[in-house]
């Protein structure tokens, strides 16, 4: 099971700039600096497709890419969706009152979204805004749809601290973009979630 293509689409401001792709939709959540691009691109096996930025809160916009999955039987495509991080973006706060009403039609009114990715920074597990986070995805997350908990940046973690965070929530999924670990057991967790393999 691995991504053997993916490629940039478009950015949209919001789901009115986004057209229906006709193929089941994978996003990317997470705090400003959790490294979605990083994941996203580890996950590719594509450095330079998601930009990411020394500046937490850069990417303002919806970014879609289609990734082609090979299951060993079929290649299968997918869209990632690089959604704008919360938490520590520098902007007005009209401006962020606006990210926030388009990101939340998006995920609340987006039928072809069928995973929903919480991306969380290993070494700072169940902090407030992640667990806010949570709650609102199962606010509104259809059965159709599922919520899955990946934890990045996990090599700066000991074996101890990975097994405490794993008592916390047996069901996380620890990678590490910059050492590519977990990778394949990610991309594994996505293709069942969106194609609701258990």
């Amino acid at each position: 099971m691995r991504i053997i293509n993916a490629k940039f689409l478009l950015s949209a401001q919001g789901i009115d700039g986004l057209p229906e792709f006709g193929i089941s939709e994978v996003a990317f959540l997470g705090r400003s600096n959790v490294g979605k691009s990083s994941i996203i691109n580890a996950l590719t096996n594509h450095n330079g497709l998601a930009k990411s930025s020394s500046t937490p809160g850069k990417t303002q916009l919806i970014n879609c890419f289609e990734v082609i999955i090979d299951n060993e039987e079929e290649k299968i495509p997918l869209i990632f969706v690089d959604l704008p991080g919360f938490g520590y973006a520098k902007v007005s706060k009209s401006m962020h009152s606006i990210w926030q009403e388009n990101l939340d039609r998006y995920l609340r009114q987006r039928l072809s979204i069928k995973a929903f990715i919480h991306l969380i920074d290993s070494r700072h597990a169940g902090l407030q805004k992640d667990e806010n986070l949570g709650l609102y995805l199962s606010e509104f997350a259809r059965a159709d749809q599922r919520v899955l908990n990946i934890y990045t940046k996990s090599d700066k973690l000991n074996q101890s601290q990975k097994a405490q965070l794993l008592k916390i929530d047996p069901n996380a999924i620890l990678v590490s973009s910059s050492k590519k670990t977990g990778i394949d057991k990610a991309t594994k967790a996505i293709y069942n979630a969106v194609f609701g393999v258990k």
